[in-house]
């Protein structure tokens, strides 16, 4: 059977925080935060908006591109880092939510490759014959875990979520293959306790190494070659780590999907969300050869092949 994206969506917050608006209140300057990360400005959601109430939104537009209704939903996963509470999950108000009466529900902690572990999990239960359409949402509100006194952190966290709906799809094309990893030892330069709190040099050497590494693999396991690629969605983390991928798989700057200055790092969100943005803009097109890769804290990281289309 082939496993398929069939239906996508995404919702960002309104309010729009620049570089400008930090300098206000931390001591750092827009030239630092553009030339350092790449981001120009980020989505922060307001007060009375929460990761669930992000994740129904997109869940909303993703349904509506799939053509399925809720109640045909078999399983329903949203990767976040920041749910509404520690208990219920966000899937589980989700499920209430979008009124999905036979869906299983429950929510995935892989930080930013959460979205990546969610779409392998899901294709797993589809190809077994167990499930026949999963819904899965990476969603977050990082703004209310972010150190906002914390100015190497500050400066890169956005809120946001992007939803699809996997199901069985045309002959060739969906997902052809995908890598998942971790690695505990790393937990100690990416976590949280109040707040997030990062050792941005070892995370970005872990990143720029494992960004690339995957990429390759998944390509190596589908039997094609960097030749191949058409289209590169990359983790909105960090412009040189998106860069560092780019440039392994050598692929023109147009073929890889740069979100980042407008959304900064939304975690599980941002491959997603990215996505959305580039199938709007018509830059993926039907049988176009797409790689996904992410890491996260955990450490974790996750990268997916697939040939678009349903």
């Amino acid at each position: 059977m082939n496993v398929g994206i069939i239906g996508s969506g995404r919702y960002v917050p309104e309010k729009i925080v620049t570089n400008h608006d930090l300098e206000k209140v931390m001591d750092t300057s827009d030239e630092w935060i553009r030339t350092r990360t790449g981001i120009e400005e980020r989505r922060v959601a307001e007060d009375d908006i929460n990761t669930s109430d992000m994740a129904y939104y997109a869940a909303l537009h993703a349904l509506s591109d799939s053509g399925i209704e809720a109640e045909e939903l078999d399983l329903i996963l949203v990767a976040t880092v920041s749910p509404d509470h520690p208990f219920p999950s966000v899937a589980c108000l989700l499920q209430e939510r979008l009124g999905a009466k036979k869906a299983a529900a429950l929510d995935i902690s892989a930080a930013c490759a959460g979205f990546m572990y969610g779409i392998v999990v899901a294709k797993q239960f589809i190809e077994s014959g167990t499930y026949k359409h999963v819904l899965v949402i990476g969603a977050e509100k990082l703004s209310k875990i972010t150190d906002w006194n914390d100015r190497n952190t500050a400066v890169l966290f956005g809120d946001g979520a992007g939803a699809v709906v996997l199901g069985k799809v045309s002959e060739g094309r969906g997902i052809l293959s995908f890598e998942l990893g971790a690695d505990g030892s790393g937990a100690k330069h990416l976590y949280q306790e109040d707040f997030i709190v990062m050792n941005g040099r070892e995370v970005f050497k872990f990143a720029v190494r494992q960004m690339g590494e995957s990429s390759l693999h998944v390509l190596e396991k589908a039997g094609l070659s960097k030749e191949d690629v058409d289209f590169l969605i990359p983790h909105q983390a960090n412009i040189r780590i998106m860069e560092s991928a780019r440039q392994r798989l050598e692929l023109p700057i147009e073929k890889m999907s740069k979100t980042i200055h407008k959304y900064g790092n939304t975690s599980a969100a941002s491959i997603p969300i990215s996505m959305v943005e580039e199938l709007q803009a018509g830059k993926i097109k039907d049988d176009d050869v797409v790689v996904m890769v992410g890491f996260g804290g955990g450490l974790t990281w996750g990268a997916i092949l697939m040939r678009w289309g349903r």
